[in-house]
């Protein structure tokens, strides 16, 4: 599933408006895995990845980031897609109002975290249904991912995940190759292709 929401557009919509960015990095994570937090079953606040899939799970990262994942397993398995990083699209004063002062456009959803904070993401947002392949949304909140038409990348890039010490190696990280927008580290390599 990961790499099917490559280029796919995430929407949120708040207070001010709406703010919407195309995917273009991901991770993927399950409950086999030690590097997911739903490894070792349900508990606290991964109970979330263990619910019906199409909600976002969000944490709190190192105790001062939000990062934002969607529920891709079925109920009762533990999976979700992380969104490591996305090309603004829409509603940037926003983004860049929720950013702060002197972060340039590249720089706005360059990372889980930065995306998460762009399209105002946090707590609130965690256990929210998004609306995705005819799935109903959270109306108040206004959350989907969309198509647009835009295929996933053909060969996307493909290599280990970020930031973390166990399962490392795993090449469970996606992005759209030469996409300005991927988040900077960028080690991994090309798929095969045939």
């Amino acid at each position: 599933m990961a790499p099917d929401l490559l280029n796919k557009v995430i929407a949120v919509r708040s207070g001010d408006g709406w703010r919407w960015a195309r995917i273009v990095e991901v991770e993927a994570y399950r409950s086999s895995d030690p590097a997911s937090h739903s490894y070792g079953g349900p508990r606290g606040r991964n109970v979330v990845m263990y619910g019906p899939p199409a909600h976002l799970y969000v944490y709190f990262s190192y105790g001062m980031h939000w990062c934002a994942n969607v529920v891709t397993g079925p109920e009762g398995v533990g999976e979700a897609v992380l969104l490591r990083a996305a090309e603004p699209l829409g509603g940037l004063p926003a983004m860049q109002a929720a950013r702060g002062a002197g972060v340039g456009v590249r720089d706005l959803c360059r990372g889980p975290a930065r995306l998460a904070q762009a399209l105002g993401l946090d707590r609130s947002a965690n256990g929210a249904p998004v609306a995705v392949r005819g799935v109903v949304g959270d109306a108040a909140r206004g959350l989907a991912i969309l198509d647009d038409g835009t295929p996933p990348p053909a060969s996307p890039g493909v290599g280990p995940r970020v930031g973390i010490t166990k399962a490392a190696e795993v090449p469970w990280r996606w992005w759209v190759a030469d996409s300005p927008w991927v988040s900077p580290f960028k080690a991994g390599r090309r798929p095969a292709v045939g």
